[in-house]
């Protein structure tokens, strides 16, 4: 997670757009100044769609975007017509109606002292410690997520990067349909790096370096994206075939419409590797690592500690190197950044490696990350799960 310290291959870069009982007492007050409130509503499978469509049309609203995963939508609503959007809530074909919240990414980024280079100069190539300590780059004669899909549901990758842009096979920008899935944060082309920074001589290798990596942004420049974005990024990574997702962010609100993108996904075969958080104590595990159904990431420093920020709770599942992590960044540069944001990466690439080597379903490959895990001493189950992630273990098992 990403906490501010304060064209070629299978599937086209495409820009093209995305084809708790009900939480809506207060809302207007809360929202006075607002002229409309926008809502994620899931409606129930057996009712008619456009009955519900054509009821939010005749009170002045409008939908903004469709959700097949969920099947749902977002729509927008006047704020200070109460009584619609209590009867929107109470509608027979509504199974549940939320807010579309905010989420974050997190890590700290260390920057150097003096100026920043005018041009981003390509360092030789390095291993990063954490790649190196979770044995990655033992089991690369026999895999290195050669033809495994990887999304990275972010900021965006840094597109022309010159130690990724070979293995960006694809990717939208779900903020702007119009625009590419660029990078104007570096929050995804760091995460990108992690997993899949190239083996050519320079800057960094990934943990997974000939994976195909694809760009779904849904987070803008200032590291903030909402829930119906996330909602939508995970429905073209299931209709698109994305085998891995990096899910690098969170918050501390549920909402059960993600949880239910989440599970649908899983359902489908997506694995979904998720950042605890960098809230520091105990049970602050942040949503979506909450969810039973994936993979919660805690962050380990070069002690095999675990790092001061990282979020604990008994819905760890592993833990992975995420303090000092050298990577890629936007621009075409390299940064240092500590997070467990930078540590989900690390489990994403090993899942890759395992997915080439072994195949199975999510719940497979979950297995074999959590039984070939490293027990680190000093350190309890709602800190490292089932241990530190080793990539030779997984993939040989």
């Amino acid at each position: 997670m990403f906490m501010a310290y304060s064209q070629k291959g299978e599937v086209e870069v495409s820009y093209s757009p995305q084809p708790a009982r009900r939480p809506w007492m207060g809302i207007a007050a809360r929202q006075a100044k607002s002229k409309s409130i926008r809502k994620i509503v899931v409606v129930n499978p057996d009712q008619d769609r456009g009955e519900i469509m054509q009821w939010i049309a005749e009170r002045r609203g409008r939908i903004l975007k469709e959700m097949p995963l969920i099947n749902g939508f977002l729509c927008e609503l006047p704020v200070m017509e109460n009584t619609n959007i209590r009867a929107l809530a109470e509608h027979p074909a509504v199974l549940s109606m939320e807010d579309d919240t905010t989420l974050q990414i997190m890590c700290f980024f260390r920057r150097p002292p003096g100026p920043a280079p005018s041009q981003p100069a390509q360092p030789s190539q390095t291993i990063g410690w954490g790649v190196s300590r979770i044995h990655a780059p033992e089991v690369w004669k026999q895999a290195t997520g050669q033809g495994i899909k990887v999304a990275v549901l972010d900021t965006g990758i840094d597109l022309d990067h010159p130690d990724l842009k070979d293995n960006i096979k694809g990717g939208v920008n779900i903020i702007d349909s119009s625009m590419s899935p660029d990078d104007d944060n570096g929050h995804g082309s760091h995460v990108a790096g992690i997993i899949a920074g190239q083996d050519n001589g320079i800057g960094v290798v990934g943990v997974a370096p000939q994976a195909s990596l694809y760009a779904i942004k849904a987070f803008d420049a200032s590291g903030s994206g909402k829930v119906s974005d996330v909602i939508a990024g995970l429905d073209w990574a299931v209709r698109n075939g994305m085998q891995v997702v990096n899910m690098s962010f969170g918050s501390p609100q549920d909402s059960s419409a993600l949880h239910t993108a989440v599970s649908k996904a899983i359902q489908r075969g997506v694995i979904m590797i998720v950042a605890a958080g960098n809230e520091g104590k105990n049970d602050s595990v942040m949503y979506p690592a909450r969810y039973p159904e994936v993979l919660a990431v805690s962050a380990t420093n070069k002690n095999d500690q675990l790092a001061k920020f990282s979020s604990r709770g008994p819905q760890i599942g592993i833990a992975a190197p995420g303090e000092d992590i050298y990577s890629t960044y936007k621009d075409g540069g390299y940064k240092t950044a500590s997070g467990t944001s930078m540590a989900t990466p690390h489990v994403t690439g090993t899942a890759a490696l395992v997915l080439q080597k072994r195949g199975g379903t999510p719940q497979d490959v979950i297995k074999f990350l959590k039984n070939s895990a490293e027990k680190l001493s000093g350190l309890g189950p709602s800190e490292q799960g089932a241990g530190l992630v080793n990539a030779r273990g997984a993939v040989n098992a």
